[in-house]
């Protein structure tokens, strides 16, 4: 008997002093297409291990996007994707290759041009989305009584940041970008005078001609953010919101934003309590080989292999590229997997394989891989890093050109224009990496740094999503600044009153020294 009362006393302590579990919780997602997808649902397959139950709102016309899933429920919504053509980041492609034709100083700018006119079509385009979304009677009657107990998004696109704040749930960032650049300058402090904004292409160690570019591109993000992207939703906030939100408040009022990086790629910078540092969330330790690749690895002896691919976005490099580039690869002692997708290059030579897809994490984790040539997209930089091999980049879009400066600064990458290859400079630049140990030792220096962490990236992520759900939201680590306004946040008006004071105080004092002297020599004047 005794036995029974000691075995229920300790069930029943552990029910009472265990943390809160929160299987079970459901979950709302609003994903973004293309690459970043990819690594959402890496999230989304650990949190329906764990017992979850997630509802994914995706486009009809999604990419890769699957309306069928075992691990989550797809309801279809009107989304960018419905309106976007794939087509369009080819043609951007040319469109980047002028600018890069340009003097560096201007070129950067040229290029945020490009992006301003693409942010301005996207944001009337989600903003239409986002209107018939909440004008749906029937869908958002399904999504309020589902009693979601958190919305977990990827910013860059804003649907799900205003869904989020409609059906008035805790929110999870999983971002890197969001309005005109990464997420520390939309919620963190960011001095420009060693924080580099997004697309400007410098570091955090600027001399003036930088730090002059560098306020630019600023001051250019500012009239992004406040005439090109705010104004596309004025007149859905004014119908479905209360007075005076606009899209930066719901952003800012998101619980947890997880980062997907950290500062053994980010150069050092101010940041905020609810901001979480994921980068390298997606890698994990190289899984066997499919027989043929192995048997193509194995087949490179002593001199390894070249991994080459260049994401999800860009189907084919410009046909004088490609050759450019299959000619250097001709000429390599070592063996080459290319993920191509195009017409073969009349160039290519016996020791390059083509493939429509491959297994990147596991080739970078191969022991045989000896450099990795990319364009330089979040996912495939950290799993380099993680794995420690070396890069070649030939950025193309957006960020690409940030990422693989932020690796070449720290000496495990070297950088090739896509626009200027030539099948020599392509070759010199390989070389340079597969003969020099410094490339490998500083990539293998960072893969240290990395994975020399408490918790990994992954448990961290999951961590605070639950976090956040058990204790329904994330309030009190929100800071005081986001209420502000511009001028109580910089101080402005203490500072008028300062100066006030001190120029009433300085008017008084110089009065009174008038005053007594007059006074003064009114008395010397009387006598006489």
């Amino acid at each position: 008997m005794s036995n029974s009362v000691s075995v229920i006393l300790a069930v029943l302590c552990f029910l009472l002093l265990r943390p809160s579990y929160c299987g079970g919780s459901k979950i709302l997602v609003v994903p973004v297409d293309g690459s970043h997808w990819i690594n959402m649902k890496i999230i989304l397959e650990e949190l329906h291990s764990r017992g979850h139950e997630i509802t994914v709102l995706r486009s009809a016309k999604s990419w890769y996007i699957s309306s069928n899933s075992s691990i989550y429920t797809s309801i279809n919504i009107p989304m960018l994707e419905d309106e976007a053509d794939r087509g369009f980041y080819n043609k951007m492609l040319k469109d980047v290759m002028i600018c890069r034709s340009y003097p560096r100083f201007i070129s950067t700018f040229c290029q945020q041009h490009l992006i301003t006119s693409m942010l301005g079509k996207g944001h009337e385009i989600l903003a239409r989305s986002a209107n018939i979304i909440l004008d749906d009677k029937v869908l958002m009657k399904i999504l309020q009584d589902s009693k979601f107990d958190l919305m977990l998004t990827d910013p860059a696109l804003t649907l799900g940041v205003i869904l989020g704040g409609y059906l008035k749930l805790p929110m999870v960032f999983n971002v890197r970008w969001i309005n005109t650049g990464e997420g520390h300058l939309t919620i963190a402090p960011s001095p420009v005078s060693y924080v580099p904004i997004s697309g400007s292409e410098l570091h955090h160690r600027m001399d003036f001609q930088e730090r002059t570019k560098n306020m630019l591109h600023y001051l250019y993000s500012v009239y992004e953010q406040y005439l090109i992207i705010n104004p596309a939703y004025t007149d859905l906030f004014q119908k479905y919101f209360p007075p005076g939100t606009d899209l930066l408040s719901l952003e800012l009022s998101a619980d947890i934003w997880l980062f997907r990086a950290d500062f053994i790629f980010e150069f050092p910078r101010p940041t905020m309590p609810n901001m979480v540092y994921i980068g390298g969330f997606q890698c994990k330790e190289a899984q066997p080989l499919p027989d043929e690749l192995e048997a193509f690895m194995q087949s490179s002896g002593e001199h390894g292999v070249a991994v080459m691919s260049l994401g999800t976005l860009v189907s084919a490099l410009p046909h004088g590229i490609t050759e450019a580039i299959a000619a250097a690869f001709a000429e390599l002692p070592q063996k080459v997997i290319w993920r191509f997708d195009g017409e073969k290059p009349s160039t290519l030579g016996k020791n390059t394989k083509l493939v429509k897809w491959l297994p990147q994490n596991d080739l970078l984790g191969h022991p045989k891989t000896k450099v990795f040539i990319a364009h330089g997209g979040t996912n495939g930089m950290y799993e380099a890093i993680y794995h420690g091999v070396p890069v070649l980049g030939l950025p193309l879009l957006f960020d690409q050109f940030d990422n693989l400066l932020r690796l070449k600064v720290r000496g495990a990458a070297r950088v090739v224009e896509a626009r200027s290859v030539t099948k020599d400079n392509f070759l010199e630049a390989l070389k340079d990496i597969l003969e020099n140990p410094s490339y490998r030792e500083n990539s293998q220096r960072l893969s240290q740094l990395h994975r020399d962490r408490p918790m990994s990236p992954m448990d961290t992520a999951i961590f605070w999503i639950e976090y956040v759900i058990r204790n329904k939201g994330a309030a009190h680590l929100q800071s005081a600044g986001f209420s502000l306004p511009w001028y109580s946040y910089f101080c402005l008006d203490v500072a008028v009153f300062v100066l006030a004071i001190t120029g009433t105080s300085i008017w008084g004092f110089i009065f009174v020294c008038r005053l007594l002297c007059y006074k003064r020599s009114s008395k010397k004047i009387k006598p006489e």
